[in-house]
């Protein structure tokens, strides 16, 4: 599964630009024998016959799109103005390396320190006072590699650290979708309708359609979350811990999970040997906030990676975590059709 999530994160997916990772889910989907297709937004559905069918409907949801850059405007020297495509921490901007696919690359830049005045210095800069340098002499020949609207992504270059670690972009939630695959891989036993959403970065948008069309019973959403176990941060705004486990929230700032189905997750992990740990912090949302609230209401649970740097060019997870996520969604599938909720 490491090498799955590593192929994910390695292809650009910016919010509104999934095609990359939709063709290569689709492709993946279909090997596994599922009946895929693509809604007009571009959502992936894909129907994973087991030996029978359920009572009730599940999805599994996993969002494809990551944050990055979009670029709103050329200077006339050659530089690009750009935009935020999700929620991106300004203080990490300066200095990244970003691609776009048209071959183009650049670094975002900032103005010179030496021209800078001290209160420059205190203080993070605005992003419409950052550029995007890809090494063009004027606005004409910017305007050729790189167009208004296009979008870039942070380096695909992906690293194995010590302790079981790995450091790449984009693994909220590539780590998600890595978890679905690799499970739409198992014969179960229930029907399971896997889902593969966009431009959940933006406002869970793609899952808001997803939602009132499937109107499922039950969703289970897998996805990437805030790990804050970091120098300087104690006690319960740690959120979670990389190497703790899966995460199963009870809630964050979007969604109150179905408390039946946070019963069913812990006791399973707990039955069946899984580490987990719950948020400590309310903190960040997920398509869940708009699957659950889609037509008459959906039983919404979640399960998530704890991932360090979340929202930045280098995240940072643990593939323990990751195979404990995939262990606990495996056994809630399994026993969907005999769960009383």
């Amino acid at each position: 599964m490491l090498d799955t999530l590593k192929t994910l994160c390695a292809l650009p997916g910016v919010s509104g630009d999934e095609g990359c990772v939709r063709d290569h889910i689709v492709a993946e989907a279909r090997r596994c024998g599922a009946e895929v297709s693509v809604d007009v937004m571009g959502n992936v559905i894909a129907v994973k016959k087991g030996a029978a069918k359920p009572k009730k409907r599940l999805m599994l949801a996993a969002h494809m799109d990551e944050v990055g850059v979009v670029c709103v405007g050329h200077t006339d020297d050659g530089y690009l103005k750009f935009a935020c495509a999700g929620g991106i921490d300004r203080r990490l901007l300066p200095g990244k390396a970003v691609y776009f696919k048209s071959g183009a690359a650049g670094v975002i830049g900032f103005k010179a320190i030496h021209l800078t005045t001290s209160e420059e210095r205190q203080r993070v800069p605005k992003v419409d006072e950052l550029y995007i340098d890809i090494g063009a002499d004027n606005k004409e020949a910017a305007q050729k590699l790189v167009r208004a609207g296009d979008t870039g992504s942070f380096s695909p270059v992906i690293r194995e650290l010590h302790g079981g670690l790995v450091r790449a972009k984009a693994i909220d939630d590539r780590a998600g979708c890595a978890v679905l695959l690799k499970l739409m891989r198992e014969e179960l036993p229930w029907d399971v309708t896997f889902c593969f959403t966009v431009q959940e970065e933006v406002g869970c948008r793609g899952a808001r359609l997803l939602g009132y069309r499937l109107a499922p019973d039950a969703a289970l959403i897998v996805e990437g979350t805030t790990a804050a176990d970091l120098p300087g941060v104690k006690g319960v705004k740690r959120i979670t811990s990389v190497g703790g486990g899966a995460v199963i929230p009870f809630m964050d700032r979007a969604t109150i999970y179905d408390r039946e189905l946070f019963a069913v997750l812990s006791a399973l992990a707990e039955k069946n040997g899984v580490k987990w740990q719950t948020k400590s912090y309310i903190a960040g949302g997920t398509d869940g906030s708009a699957i659950q609230r889609s037509r008459s209401g959906v039983k919404t649970a979640g399960i998530a990676v704890p991932v360090r740097n979340i929202h930045s060019p280098n995240c940072i997870a643990s593939a323990e975590d990751l195979n404990a996520v995939f262990e606990l969604a495996h056994l809630f599938a399994e026993s969907w059709g005999e769960l009383e909720v």
